[in-house]
């Protein structure tokens, strides 16, 4: 046995032992993991004690300086405080001009409305629905965004009433407890009655439902309201500019039909109704707008929507101090340029123009022209309006992104010429020509469409829609082609033009134009609205473009050389619209009548942006004459040269990143220094990122030299005659050789860029003469000769060297010319004896050298100025996928919004 027990007793004893051991071992274990639970459990416990005691504790630490529920400002609004730039009030909005309406005067219908689209369980929950803040989500997602918010009714009331805008947890923890507070205090009906009467509608004093309805379908009764009416005002609130069915239609729509859609889910109107209501034109009961004029309206209209949307504050009620960036001076030479005629003569009444002024170095707004006797609370022309751009555009999709991305130099070489879209459609320039080689100076500054599409291929359209959008440009995700000269679908304002255009002044810093620098709260509380500067371009990139656009202002191809100020640097561009082919139609617009003009461009110190046109076209309302396509550069150059007078005028300042170079106008697609030979009126200065410049010097102007030693031998072996001769080696790769050859009385010409010949099986007996000259740009050389004589025939091999005779030769025809240099310096003073015995001698001389220079190759032609051939016919209307305004250019815009 392997145990050494002494007895089968003690072997049971010993495995009974064994088996109380195990259990032991085993009822601790158990005890062991009991007790690690118990532990578990007792310290989670514990630690959500602990949490609800501090959560408690910091919430109402948060909550102990909430603002106490005032019954006043529940009902009364404070009016708000607006001050410029110098801090002197320039307006006072709110307080008195609301109407006040009773819930039991607000019809059912209407009421359902609001709480489909704001709160459906208004009535359900006690200040906050914790389950609405779920259920926002989802309906978020099935009906679109903005369907439903999280915040309930009595939140915003509180929110509106008591709080500041900021977006912080104590802020939202505050609105949650006043929410309970409110409610405790008031009935629903109370609370909704506040609501209705609070909310903000419209630009200006459209506050609460009385007004709303007045000001929109001109009822100041709500029992008159229509269903579809109640649905499109209840859906206003949340963004009261985009879905304003005046200036909006196409947003308004989807917006009612979204709060028609929540109506009927939520049980309150029938499927029949929705649909019905969704069918009516949401502008079919629109009231005319009637609003008075003020001063500064334009201005004071994007400070209320720039402090509605940064802050969310409510301008006529919350009782805020708004400083602006709003020049008073500055502001009233603008109103005074488009109201009146005493600063440039309008051609007629219905022609409308707008100008933003910017200061260039900050992006601060100094005045807004928001059209032609606008009134308050109106469309504004300058920051509503977004017609196509035209060739404004072409710095900013085009040469920006190209030498942004690309290094191109304002002098890189693009070729105008015939070209189509990479689908094989045509684009034209707005001349129907082509004016072959340019510089992209050049080509910006005559505006010409061709090599701003080559910029854009060049670059790619997905790196310039970056820069683009950069520049606070609305771009989609994917740009076609015709964007590249303001072919776009939907354009832009002239305040956001104005804003990109200041960054190429302000070497590349980007800032968003804005209106308002600070709000002050009635609590004390301000915050700083001033956009923070963000990096746009590179400094050598805002420069080079600064300097290319100035050659629009400044050079006679430019088209803005009227905008040309004494004493002001003014870079920028030009930029026209067309009509498309049904317009033209339909208006019956002569050949050469435009849609849109404008111009936007800047100084160091201030920036503007201008649009003129019409807002209705007519047979008799589109730009034609000349007076009108200049409109728009005479309104720029009265602003600018009218705020810049007295003050420092500043410089644009070049980077140590660029170099200027003088280079040889461009001819051809590489560039070149210039030589000692290039004429003054063929050279250029150029500016190129630092290392980028060119280091060939260009040999078109360079004398050509006389090819030298030229040999010519008969290799019998071979039966064929090699011709050698020599050229400097720092120039062979810019020359052309042209070899006469004459065999006894008759000659043939050839060419080539090697220093030899090979004249294989010459005929026997014949003497075959070579002369050599050198072609070099449009340089020809004298020439170099050498002759052999092949050996057989009937006349027998001479007994010296050709070759060696053909030597003497040239050695004597350089001493002849010599001589003829000396004797044409003296032949008119120096009497010659034997003039008339060697008369016919001489007479053969020059008829043997007439019959040389005919057998000579002429010069190679200078390609400068040669223009490609343009099409043989205009292209069709309607040809391109989309179309491209450029300037006036050959193919058709899509119709301009706005």
């Amino acid at each position: 046995m392997s145990e050494n027990y002494t007895s089968r007793e003690e072997r049971r004893r010993s495995q009974g032992d064994n088996k109380q051991k195990n259990k032991s071992s085993n009822s601790a274990q158990k005890k062991k993991r009991g007790g690690i639970f118990r532990k578990i459990v007792v310290v989670v416990v514990l630690l959500g004690l602990v949490s609800m005691i501090a959560g408690a504790g910091t919430f109402f630490a948060l909550v102990s300086d909430a603002p106490k529920i005032d019954d006043s400002m529940l009902k009364d609004s404070l009016s708000s405080k607006i001050y410029d730039v110098n801090g002197e009030k320039i307006a006072e909005l709110g307080g008195q001009k609301r109407t006040y309406v009773q819930y039991d005067d607000i019809p059912p219908f209407v009421k359902e409305a609001f709480l489909a689209t704001e709160d459906v369980r208004f009535f359900k929950h006690h200040g906050v629905d914790f389950y609405r803040i779920g259920g926002a989500l989802i309906a978020n997602f099935q009906d679109g965004f903005g369907s439903e918010g999280a915040s309930t009714i009595t939140q915003q009331v509180v929110k509106n009433s008591f709080l500041t805008p900021e977006k912080t947890i104590k802020r939202k923890v505050q609105e949650m407890w006043l929410s309970f507070q409110l409610e405790r205090k008031y009935s629903k009906q109370q609370i909704l009655e506040m609501y209705l009467n609070k909310i903000y509608f419209a630009k200006g004093e459209v506050y609460g439902i009385a007004k709303a309805a007045e000001t929109f379908y001109g009822t100041t009764d709500l029992n008159e309201l229509e269903l579809h009416q109640a649905a499109m005002l209840a859906g206003l609130p949340q963004a009261p500019n985009a879905y304003n069915p005046y200036n909006n239609p196409e947003s308004a729509t989807k917006r009612r039909n979204i709060v028609l859609s929540l109506m009927e889910r939520h049980g309150f109107i029938t499927k029949a109704e929705a649909d019905e209501a969704k069918k009516i034109d949401v502008q079919a009961t629109l009231v005319e707008r009637t609003e008075e004029q003020e001063q500064y309206a334009a201005f004071i209209d994007e400070v209320i929507e720039e402090v509605k949307s940064k802050t969310e504050a409510d301008v006529f009620s919350a009782g805020l101090e708004i400083h602006t960036t709003l020049d008073p001076e500055a502001q009233s030479y603008v109103e005074k340029t488009l109201n009146t005629n005493e600063v440039v003569q309008f051609p007629n009444d219905n022609f409308q123009a707008a100008i933003v002024l910017l200061d260039t170095e900050t992006g601060a707004v100094r005045a807004i022209g928001g059209g032609r006797n606008r009134v308050s609370r109106g469309f504004s022309l300058a920051t509503d309006n977004y017609p196509q751009p035209g060739s404004t555009i072409k710095p900013i999709l085009d040469y920006g992104p190209a030498i942004e991305y690309l290094n191109w130099s304002t002098a890189q070489p693009l070729n105008d010429e015939p070209y189509t879209y990479s689908n094989g459609t045509a684009i034209n320039n707005f001349d129907r020509s082509h004016k072959g080689w340019l510089s992209a100076r050049e080509a910006l500054g005559r505006s010409r469409n061709i090599p701003a599409l080559k910029a854009f291929q060049a670059v790619g359209a997905e790196k310039a829609r970056e820069f683009g959008a950069n520049l606070g440009i609305p771009l989609e995700k994917s740009i076609p082609e015709a964007y590249s000269i303001g072919g776009f679908n939907k354009g832009v304002s002239p305040l956001q033009l104005a804003g990109a255009y200041s960054a190429f002044g302000n070497n590349g810093i980007y800032n968003k134009p804005h209106t308002v620098t600070k709000v002050n709260f009635p609590d004390g509380t301000e915050m700083d609205l001033t956009p923070k500067p963000k990096v746009a371009m590179k400094d050598s990139t805002a420069f080079m473009v600064t300097h290319m656009l100035r050659s629009v202002v400044e050079e006679p191809y430019g088209t803005a050389t009227s905008v040309r100020t004494s004493g002001l640097t003014i870079a920028g561009k030009t930029g026209t619209t067309n009509f498309d082919a049904q317009e033209k139609a339909r208006y019956n617009v002569r050949d050469g009548g435009v849609k849109d003009v404008w111009f936007a461009g800047y100084t160091p110190k201030y920036t503007a942006a201008v649009w003129t046109g019409y807002e209705k076209y007519s047979s008799e309302d589109y730009i034609y004459s000349k007076s009108e396509k200049d409109m728009a550069k005479s309104i720029f150059k009265k602003v600018v040269s009218h705020v810049s007078e007295g003050k420092d005028r500043g410089s644009f300042k070049q980077p140590n990143s660029v170099v200027k170079v003088p280079i040889e106008k461009v001819s051809g697609e590489e560039l070149r220094k210039p030589s000692a030979g290039t004429p003054s009126n063929m050279v250029e200065e150029e500016y190129f990122i630092r290392g980028s410049e060119p280091t060939k010097v260009s040999k078109k102007y360079m004398g050509a030299d006389r090819p030298q030693g030229v040999k010519a031998q008969f290799d019998p072996a071979l039966n064929q005659i090699n011709v050698n001769w020599s050229y400097p080696e720092d120039k062979l790769g810019d020359v052309t050789f042209q070899i006469t050859t004459s065999i006894d009385g008759s000659s043939s010409q050839q060419s080539t860029t090697d220093t030899s010949l090979v004249v294989p099986s010459p005929t026997p007996g014949a003497t075959y003469t070579f002369t050599v000259t050198a072609t070099l740009g449009d340089s020809t050389s004298k020439g170099a000769s050498a002759s052999v004589r092949i050996p057989g025939g009937e006349e027998e091999e001479p007994s010296e060297d050709e070759n060696d005779d053909s030597e003497e030769k040239r050695k004597e025809d350089d001493d002849d010319d010599d001589e003829e240099d000396d004797d044409s310096s003296d032949s008119e003073n120096k009497p010659d004896k034997g003039k008339d015995k060697d008369k016919d001698k001489d007479k053969d001389k020059d008829k043997d050298k007439n019959e040389d220079k005919d057998n000579e190759q002429p010069p190679s032609e200078d390609n400068e100025g040669n223009q490609p051939t343009p099409p043989s016919g205009d292209n069709q209307d309607g040809q391109n996928p989309l179309p491209s305004p450029g300037d006036t250019n050959g193919t058709n815009p899509p119709p301009s919004e706005g």
